[in-house]
């Protein structure tokens, strides 16, 4: 089974900076991309920031700047970086990847559990 693991979410301050992880392991063939998304207390699930096997990188416009999304392919993980941290971004974050188990299958989506972000005073 695939499994997604996220960490390093917590408590920060505004202004501050906080690095979040996400490692991908179980039966894993190639990641395509790997990005994070993050829900807020009554708001929809949106994207942050992914990154291709390749190295694209797509950045959500309120983080631009300020996020900074990276990945270490041999180790199938991927980071964010995240300076100058608003309340604005407190939220619920979570890992996603799409990835293939096999040669032949088409990637599918993963998603992990979620870490919270939470930044205040």
């Amino acid at each position: 089974q695939v499994q997604l693991v996220e960490s390093g979410g917590g408590l920060v301050q505004p202004g501050g900076s906080l690095r979040l992880s996400c490692a991908a392991s179980g039966s894993i063939f190639s990641i395509y991309a790997m990005g994070w998304y993050r829900q807020a207390p009554g708001k929809q699930r949106d994207l942050v920031a992914a990154i291709t096997s390749g190295g694209s990188t797509n950045y959500a416009d309120s983080v631009k700047g300020r996020f900074t999304i990276s990945r270490d392919n041999a180790k199938n993980t991927v980071y964010l970086q995240m300076n100058s941290l608003k309340p604005e971004d407190t939220a619920v974050y979570y890992c996603n990847a799409d990835l293939a188990t096999t040669p032949t299958n088409y990637g599918m989506d993963y998603w992990g559990k979620g870490t919270l972000v939470t930044v205040s005073s």
